[in-house]
């Protein structure tokens, strides 16, 4: 396998609907606004982007797709429409390939939710990540609350492993969390 700074990643992956593109640091006046809805954090501690600035760099250092140690490859896609300039949100892994292990989180802009981009995109980057990588074992970590993102992993083959009750405290909140594993190996 060839190392990011030899072969870029990810590549372009198309679904039916949509355009998996690379993240760049380009993308973030348009992601801005999307990301800016704060319904989309109901479930996690992130908050939206202070500034198009503030997620420009902070695109800027996703672009390296690593890691500062170099032990994770970081796979950052938009997703983008197929026949317009929209954009809908992002998936992105994080690999391990010495563990050849993976964490796999989505956003969804909130006005776009339940419209089945997250499954169509979700499934495409990872048989993109499963024929780019020995992965074997990919995993998901959920708000116990988070309905729609239970049902997505659940409905492309992750199992449950685990819940972590007070998992983290964010929002005046504390949040329990589900631990997902998707079996990478039976898809060889």
């Amino acid at each position: 396998m060839s190392s990011p700074a030899s072969q870029p990643y990810p590549n372009v992956v198309h679904t039916r609907r949509f355009v998996l593109s690379p993240l760049t640091s380009g993308h973030a006046e348009r992601m801005f606004e999307g990301l800016s809805d704060v319904r989309g954090y109901d479930y996690i501690p992130d908050m939206p982007p202070a500034s198009v600035a503030a997620l420009e760099e902070r695109y800027r250092r996703l672009e390296g797709q690593a890691s500062g140690d170099g032990r994770e490859v970081w796979l950052n896609w938009v997703i983008g429409s197929i026949d317009e300039p929209t954009l809908y949100g992002y998936v992105q892994f994080a690999i391990s390939q010495a563990e050849q292990r993976a964490f796999v989180a989505y956003f969804v802009f909130p006005r776009y939710q339940r419209q089945g981009i997250a499954s169509e995109a979700v499934t495409a980057a990872l048989s993109s990540v499963l024929t780019t990588f020995q992965i074997t074992r990919i995993d998901a970590q959920i708000d116990t609350r988070n309905a729609a993102s239970i049902a997505l992993v659940e409905s492309l083959g992750f199992v449950r492993t685990r819940l972590i009750e007070q998992a983290d405290e964010f929002k005046g909140a504390v949040s329990d969390e589900y631990h997902y594993s998707f079996d990478a190996s039976r898809m060889r």
